[in-house]
């Protein structure tokens, strides 16, 4: 198994867990029945309406508050009295305000299912303002997270996220991050799989990517490393390799390129002629994360059939620091390549030649493989062409090493579209092969 270094986003350990500020409870008091200042009605109302409760509701209802002001409250009585209470609930003013008497009796009492029924009432109300609504579906969302109820977790969160609600967030690990809807998403997928859905997790997280891409944008973040993340760990190999994909082509740093490479290797059942494609990008990009990445590679070429490439990326990887100079194997393999390349130069000619006049498609492919291996990919690419009209062939493998030599040529456009035909096992290597093409062309 090939090293990489993963890197992963912070995130809470459950989303229950994160010290937020709501103060919800000081926002709403059931201690007079006027709607407090700070929880004003939306602002289509206006301002000088006047709630509405009937005789009977605010009876119903001062009987609640009563025990609630007093020095000892008995909260087995306030509870018993709320059956009658909502039984005179007709209008939304009394609804809103039988929400609010729920609401912070549940504060008082630790009951959770109270405190979701006072807001389930003042919502439904339409008597509060926006961001009232969204905080208090976040507070919501908090407690169905807490009970282990997703779906209305959930339902809660897209609420919130309709609110558009924002806030500060101290997260467990003391650090201090704005919430809003971008990271409430980000918290829909993780009901998922912190319970365990990781298919369901990813695939909510993948839907918001792609929209995201669709309108020319780019993801969060942190979306992406949740996903990744989690794939990765959980042997999801193909998603792994799409979050791969989704890292560098909206984060391009020298880690993600790393990691993009070697996620894709080894989340995939891959033989020696993808493992080398995929490779060749590490030494395009010039990033190995490790040693054994660079050996790999050598090992994959082979110094018998590839010697020239051998040497250049030895010599590459000695100069860059990502190779140690005094390894033995390197040093052998280099000594044993670098004893080939003479003859093998020397034959390029004849081999040419040969290719431009067979109608055999190996002998095709073999030339242009070699010319590729030695750097020159205007002629890699004149002998892909032609093999790509003969039968026989490895069209994908031959359409990804077409695509290579474009890439080295700076036609990028070119070899862009030419990654896109490659499908299969071999897709994966092409997509990030396309990324790196439309990095560098600046498109």
């Amino acid at each position: 198994m090939i090293f990489t270094r993963l890197s992963r986003a912070s995130r809470p350990s459950s989303a229950i867990a994160m010290a937020l500020a709501l103060a919800v409870g000081g926002t709403l008091t059931a201690t007079a029945i006027e709607q407090p200042a700070h929880a004003q009605r939306d602002k289509k109302k206006k301002d000088d309406a006047k709630p509405e409760y009937s005789k009977s509701f605010l009876e119903e209802y001062t009987k609640i508050s009563e025990i609630q002001k007093s020095e000892a409250p008995d909260y087995a009585a306030a509870k018993a009295l709320i059956p009658a209470m909502l039984a005179e609930v007709k209008s939304d003013d009394e609804k809103n305000a039988a929400g609010g008497m729920l609401f912070n009796l549940a504060n008082d009492t630790g009951d959770d299912q109270l405190q979701l029924q006072g807001i389930d009432l003042m919502i439904e109300s339409g008597k509060i303002d926006t961001a009232l609504v969204g905080q208090l579906s976040f507070a919501a969302y908090q407690t169905y997270n807490g009970m282990g109820d997703i779906a209305n977790a959930r339902a809660a969160l897209e609420r919130a996220i309709a609110a558009n609600y924002t806030f500060n967030a101290t997260m467990t690990d003391g650090s201090t991050q704005v919430f809003g809807p971008d990271r409430m998403h980000y918290l829909i997928a993780d009901l998922y799989l912190e319970n365990g859905n990781y298919a369901e997790g990813i695939g909510y997280l993948t839907g918001l990517i792609e929209a995201k891409h669709a309108a020319g944008e780019k993801a969060p973040e942190v979306w992406i490393r949740q996903g990744l993340a989690n794939a990765y760990e959980n042997n999801l190999n193909a998603e792994a390799a799409k979050y791969a994909a989704f890292l560098v082509r909206d984060y391009p740093t020298d880690v993600s390129w790393g990691d993009a490479v070697i996620i894709t290797l080894n989340g995939s059942n891959y033989e020696n002629p993808e493992i080398l494609d995929l490779l060749r990008l590490s030494r395009r990009t010039g990033i190995y994360n490790d040693q054994r990445v660079l050996s790999e590679y050598v090992e994959v070429l082979d110094p018998r059939r590839y010697p020239g490439e051998v040497v250049a990326v030895i010599d590459e990887g000695f100069a860059s620091g990502a190779a140690d100079r005094t390894d033995p194997y390197l040093i052998e393999t280099r000594k044993e390549a670098s004893g080939r390349i003479a003859a093998d130069k020397a034959d390029l000619p004849n081999l040419a030649s040969d290719a431009r006049s067979s109608s055999d498609p190996k002998t095709v492919v073999v030339a242009g493989d070699t010319f590729l291996s030695y750097d020159q990919p205007a002629e890699a690419e004149e002998f892909y062409a032609k093999a790509l009209t003969m039968a026989g062939v490895d069209t994908q493998m031959v359409l990804t090493r077409l695509g290579i030599a474009q890439f080295d040529q700076g036609k990028y456009a070119e070899a862009i579209e030419t990654f896109g035909k490659v499908d299969g096992k071999r897709a994966p290597v092409a997509n990030l092969w396309a990324i790196y093409a439309a990095q560098k062309s600046g498109a």
